[in-house]
């Protein structure tokens, strides 16, 4: 059993993501993502190619768009988001938290890639993504076996 006492924490968009199991610590390549988001937090409808996505909801609402299926989850729902299926979610509750569980450590690396480290144990200042930041992502997500297949909800 493995246990490491500091865990990464990242500014990844407007969430604070703390990496709490990492896809290099055990031999299945499993990852444990802690999200962190505030209101209003949705990213754009995609697609994983390479993972099945797990979602756990530690406190908050959320909304989910799995295909054409509309589901609302609060603390201790549990979601899953099978490879291959377009999916998003927004942020319902004045502010989230969640788990998220990949194996394969693409979408760990996704993030990692396109997050900063977090200067602090709070969400950042939101900002909305310039038109050359939202190429970028669409670009970083495409690296890593993501595609954006539509806009995030409202």
């Amino acid at each position: 059993m493995s246990a490491t006492a500091t865990r990464a924490q990242l500014w990844f968009l407007d969430s604070l993501v703390t990496i709490r199991v990492s896809s290099d610590e055990g031999s299945d390549e499993i990852s444990v993502l802690e999200n962190f988001s505030p209101r209003g937090g949705s990213p754009p409808l995609h697609v994983h190619h390479t993972e099945d996505e797990i979602f756990h909801i530690l406190e908050g609402q959320l909304r989910f768009r799995v295909s054409d299926e509309e589901l609302r989850l609060g603390a201790g729902q549990t979601l899953l988001a099978p490879k291959g299926v377009p999916h998003t979610y927004i942020v319902e509750s004045e502010r989230a938290r969640w788990l998220v569980t990949t194996a394969h450590g693409d979408f760990e690396r996704f993030v990692r890639s396109f997050s900063r480290p977090a200067e602090r144990d709070e969400l950042p200042e939101p900002s909305p993504p310039t038109p050359e930041q939202a190429e970028a992502l669409a670009a970083a997500c495409r690296e890593h076996g993501i595609d954006l297949v539509g806009p995030p909800l409202h």
